[in-house]
């Protein structure tokens, strides 16, 4: 018999929605590489690590794509790191 995982539903809320951070607080959402050897990357995100696509160059675009579909290959999951 095969045994499946149950994922729990993500809240119906937001806890982003209640981070006011100052206009002039800057993130980035950070991949680090696996291995010592690999390259990591950075991109500039809100808060909540979204990253607003529109606002990359068409380098870095395709780059935080190539980012997305590398987690668990050669990148870590990405964090939110706070850029003074």
């Amino acid at each position: 018999m095969q045994q499946t995982t149950r994922l729990r539903e993500a809240p119906a809320y937001s806890r982003c929605a209640t981070v006011a951070a100052a206009p002039s607080t800057q993130y980035e959402l950070r991949y680090r590489p696996l291995a010592e050897i690999g390259c990591g990357c950075a991109f500039p995100c809100d808060a909540c690590g979204q990253v607003v696509m529109d606002e990359l160059s068409e380098r870095s675009l395709a780059n935080y794509l190539y980012a997305r579909a590398a987690v668990g290959r050669e990148l870590e999951c990405p964090q939110v790191r706070h850029v003074a």
